[in-house]
């Protein structure tokens, strides 16, 4: 006599116990923050180990959530008696920390450079702010650095990322390449050449070959700030290399089979769809996708045939079950009014249940999909404490 195989409903657990890293993605509004975190104290209350979850994303939602002020750069363990006040009992430690761009550049700059001297030039330098504040790879690059920072410890057994909205998640998997294309890009070698070759050589090449470059860029900008740029950036090259040799450790840490990312979305068109082009920019890239979660989905039950048929009942005649429940007594002596009600329910039910249909029909176009593929209902009330965030962890962790 053969024995029917038990179905386990998926759970994040088993590819969290197998990984050190895990990086969550998605685009904006999807609940990718509240999933990240979720995650990460499940982790740790399921689990055990030391989990970390660091925030590249700007928003601070994360720090609320977790009950922490003043959450920042450097990481902060979640009290167990904060866990256990919403029925939680933790096997190992949960910690949360949220990048703090300027501080990491300035540790990124004094570690990296050549001498003190030079250091402190590029701190003091105007541009300096401008740069690590506004450029667009900057904050995913030092994100990259701090999650190699962080991991290379070995203080943590887990290490969940939860990153910007997509286009910014792409920005994360480009940085290095991209700031390395930047440092070495021909507007750079324009702006710098005059003064890396120096003395009369130099304002001969200026002379003959960038004069109306020069000309033009001294006219708009102005000479102090051609000359504030120039140093600047001929400081920063100076760290060229270790950029570069970082950049490509970091690489191989995210393609390790200790790494593993995760993609949140919802099953609304455009989020839905921006999460599969990234998911097959995850492969394309080599590397390992292991969750899918679609989150705020429909439940289940609204696509059932005796729900269904009770709302059609409802919607169709609302009367017979309108008179039962008023002749219970109590506060619904109104008949009239309680059919209207029912007449209401019915049809909002039915509303949703074509949507959850919709919603079953998306989920079967996903087509071949990660390790795990979960769905975590919409809640009641909006995530912004540890309670919301074990309520989704019911459903990560099944």
């Amino acid at each position: 006599m053969t024995t029917a195989p038990i179905f386990e409903p998926p759970s994040l657990g088993p590819l969290l116990a197998a990984k050190e890293i895990v990086v969550f993605c998605g685009s904006g509004g999807v609940g990718k923050t509240s999933v990240a975190a979720a995650s990460a104290l499940g982790a740790a209350c399921r689990l055990g180990g030391k989990v970390l979850v660091l925030t590249i994303d700007p928003a601070k939602r994360l720090a609320n959530a977790l009950g922490l002020e003043g959450i920042g750069n450097t990481e902060r363990r979640v009290p167990d008696d904060l866990l256990r006040a919403v029925g939680l009992e933790p096997r190992g430690e949960l910690y949360a920390a949220m990048l703090d761009t300027k501080s990491s550049w300035d540790e990124l700059i004094l570690r990296h450079a050549p001498d003190d001297v030079t250091a402190y030039r590029i701190l003091e330098n105007r541009l300096y702010t401008n740069l690590t504040s506004r450029f667009v790879q900057s904050h995913a690059y030092i994100a990259m650095e701090r999650l190699y920072e962080i991991h290379a410890t070995g203080k943590y057994d887990l290490i969940i990322i939860d990153t910007p909205p997509t286009r910014n998640a792409l920005e994360f998997l480009e940085a290095p390449a991209r700031m390395a294309e930047f440092f070495g890009g021909r507007l750079l070698r324009w702006l710098t050449m005059p003064y890396r070759m120096g003395g009369k050589r130099g304002a001969r090449v200026l002379n003959l070959a960038s004069r109306p470059f020069y000309q033009v860029a001294d006219r708009i900008l102005g000479s102090q700030f051609l000359h504030d740029i120039a140093e600047f950036f001929l400081n920063f090259q100076s760290m060229y290399d270790g950029f570069v040799e970082r950049a490509e450790s970091v690489e191989r840490l995210l393609h390790d089979r200790r790494t593993t990312f995760a993609v949140v979305t919802t099953l609304e068109a455009a989020p839905l769809r921006e999460a599969e082009i990234f998911c097959q920019e995850l492969r394309n890239r080599d590397f390992h996708l292991g969750a899918l979660v679609l989150n705020k989905t429909l439940p289940e039950y609204l696509r059932g045939r005796d729900g269904a048929q009770a709302a059609a009942r409802l919607v169709a005649d609302p009367k017979p079950v309108a008179e039962g429940l008023t002749s219970l007594g109590g506060a619904l002596t109104d008949s009239v009014h309680t059919a209207r009600v029912l007449r209401t329910v019915g049809e909002s039910f039915e509303n949703f249940a074509v949507v959850a249909k919709r919603e079953a029909e998306l989920r079967g176009d996903l087509g071949h999909g990660p390790e795990v593929l979960i769905d975590v209902p919409g809640l009641e009330a909006d995530i912004h404490d540890l309670g919301g965030l074990a309520a989704i962890g019911e459903h990560l962790f099944r």
